[in-house]
C-alpha cells in the first residue's frame, strides 16, 4: 500500500526538552492506526508536526505524498484532525461552524449535502441550530468529529476522542467511525482506553519517551505480550492492606478483594506471588492465569499504565 502519512527522522526540542528523538514510520492509505503511549510520549507534538501546527526541528513528514512543510496548503486540505481539547467558538451554531469550517477549505455553499449527513451520521441533526455554549461535553466532541471532516480529507486523525465520554456516546461514535474506514479513510488514533485500540486497529505504534518502542499488528503485540509476561488474577477473602512496594509494581488493577497481577516470566513466578500473599496474611479463594492484553504489553514497553 501506498503511505497516507510518512515521517522520516523527526526531531522536536522545546527548549532543553528533546520531544521527538529521530521519529520515523509509515501509516499506509486505508489503515485504522493505534498512536499510543503515556502522558508527555511525544504523541500531541507529532500529530501537531503532521496537522502542519507546530515546526520540527529536523527530518520529514508528508500527508498523502504532500510535504508539510513545502506543500503545506495541499497537505493540510488531505487531513483532519479532531483535537483532545474541547475547543470551540461559543457565538455560533453547530452549523454556521461547520459552514465556517467548509469555508476555509473552498468549499462554501456546495457542502450543504455533506453538512446535512454529517449531523446525521452523528446524531446533531436536532442540535443543528443550537449554540454551542449550550451543548454537553459529548456533543462537543461530536461537533469537533464532524468539523475534522467537513473538507471530506483522506486522513482523520483522532486526539483522545472518547475522553470524557460516555458509554453509550462512546459507542456511536466508534460506529461511525468504522463506517468512514470502511468507505476508505485512513483513521489514526490516539487513545488512553487501550481496549478501543485493541478492538479498532489494525497497526499500533507505541511511542515513549519521544521514541518509537513498538510498531507491529495488533496481533503481534498482543502476542509478544503473551511471551514476556503472565496476567494472574486472584480473589481474596478481605481487601489487602500495606502493600509493600515490591509487589505493589506489579498490580495492575485492584477492585475491593479481586487484584490483577502482571507478572515477568523471566523474573516472577506464580508460587513466588503466592508465597507472598500468604505471607501478608492474605486468604487466597481464587487464582486464575489470563491471556496478555494489549494493557499489559503497554505497561512492558513503557513502565507505566495508560491513564
Amino acid at each position: 500500500m501506498d503511505a497516507a502519512i510518512h515521517i522520516d527522522n523527526v526531531h522536536k526540542h522545546y527548549g532543553s526538552l528533546h520531544a521527538l528523538k529521530g521519529m520515523s514510520l509509515t501509516i499506509e492509505k486505508g489503515e485504522f492506526f493505534g498512536l499510543l503511549g503515556p502522558n508527555g510520549a511525544g504523541k500531541s507534538t507529532l500529530i501537531n508536526i503532521i496537522a502542519g501546527l507546530t515546526r520540527m526541528d529536523s527530518g520529514q513528514v508528508s500527508v498523502m505524498g504532500q510535504d508539510v512543510v513545502s506543500n503545506y496548503r495541499q497537505s493540510r486540505r488531505r487531513i483532519g484532525v479532531v483535537p483532545q481539547e474541547l475547543v470551540y467558538d461559543p457565538f455560533f451554531s453547530v452549523r454556521e461552524i461547520l459552514q465556517i469550517q467548509a469555508g476555509y477549505f473552498g468549499k462554501g455553499k456546495q457542502s450543504t449535502g455533506w453538512i446535512d449527513s454529517l449531523l446525521e451520521g452523528l446524531k446533531l441533526t436536532d442540535k443543528a441550530d443550537a449554540n454551542m455554549r449550550t451543548l454537553s461535553g459529548g456533543m462537543k466532541r461530536r461537533v469537533l468529529i464532524a468539523q475534522a471532516l467537513v473538507h471530506k480529507p483522506d486522513v482523520v486523525i483522532l486526539d483522545e476522542p472518547t475522553a470524557g465520554v460516555d458509554v453509550e456516546l462512546r459507542s456511536s461514535l466508534w460506529e461511525f467511525v468504522k463506517a468512514l474506514h470502511n468507505d476508505g479513510h485512513t483513521i489514526v488514533l490516539t487513545t488512553h482506553y487501550l481496549e478501543e485500540a485493541e478492538s479498532l486497529c489494525q497497526r499500533i505504534a507505541i511511542i515513549n519517551h519521544g521514541k518509537l518502542v513498538a510498531l507491529d499488528s495488533k496481533e503481534s503485540l498482543l502476542a509478544r505480550g503473551v511471551g514476556m509476561t503472565c496476567a494472574v488474577s486472584v480473589t481474596l477473602a478481605e481487601p489487602l492492606n500495606n502493600i509493600p512496594d515490591d509487589l505493589l509494581t506489579k498490580i495492575k488493577s485492584v477492585d475491593g478483594e479481586k487484584i490483577e497481577f502482571i507478572l515477568n516470566r523471566g523474573t516472577d513466578n506464580i508460587m513466588s506471588l503466592v508465597d507472598c500473599l500468604r505471607d501478608l496474611g492474605a486468604e487466597i479463594l481464587d487464582l486464575r492465569t489470563e491471556d496478555a492484553d494489549l494493557e499489559d504489553v503497554f505497561m512492558e514497553l513503557t513502565g507505566q499504565r495508560s491513564t
